[in-house]
């Protein structure tokens, strides 16, 4: 069955990103959710797996319990492995179901853009997207700014679709599919080889 309403999906080697999840987004997305909805919200953000844990196998374990994926979009997320792997297992559900029918008209990814959408690959462009590039700031004191407001008022809209979207999901198969991600080769030493 399902565990999760969302998995948010990020490019985890950003410099900005995570930081920028992590003040702003998940916790405006989580309280925004709460607030709306009578259920008790379970967001996947992979820094809740344990010290020690075994990210890989959760991660996938939580993609595979989750109803939909929220990919933080920047140029880089489309050259992350793991990230393209949280995508397209999405994908291939969406397939399996039939998105876009006239039985089940929804949607499993709803596409984030955090930076740059113009660098994106073409599939990512074949998708709507909602920008939030506007308020990308990740410092925490940004939320002091009369600006965050308006973000505020975006992240409302967001969660109001995904409320939608989310009571809209088929049912749970123990059999939707997740992609493995590559292994990460060590980069070539730059030292002269004797």
């Amino acid at each position: 069955m399902y565990e999760y309403h969302v998995f948010i999906s990020y490019q985890r080697s950003s410099p900005t990103v995570p930081v920028w999840v992590r003040n702003h987004f998940y916790p405006r997305l989580r309280e925004l959710m709460d607030d709306l909805v009578d259920y008790d919200v379970k967001i996947f953000l992979d820094d809740q797996v344990p010290v020690g844990g075994e990210w890989p196998e959760l991660a996938r374990e939580a993609l595979r319990r989750a109803r939909i994926l929220i990919p933080v979009c920047s140029p880089k997320y489309f050259n992350d492995e793991w990230c393209m792997a949280e995508w397209r297992s999405m994908e291939k559900r969406e397939a399996l179901v039939g998105t876009g029918t006239r039985e089940w008209p929804g949607r499993l990814i709803y596409p984030v853009i955090f930076s740059d959408s113009k660098n994106f690959p073409e599939f990512a462009h074949q998708r709507r997207m909602r920008s939030l590039k506007t308020w990308n700031l990740p410092y925490p004191h940004y939320q002091n700014t009369a600006e965050y407001i308006d973000f505020h008022r975006e992240m409302e809209r967001v969660v109001e679709e995904l409320v939608e979207i989310i009571s809209q999901v088929p049912e749970w198969c123990s059999e939707w599919p997740v992609e493995e991600a590559a292994p990460v080769l060590p980069k070539p030493s730059k030292l002269p080889r004797f």
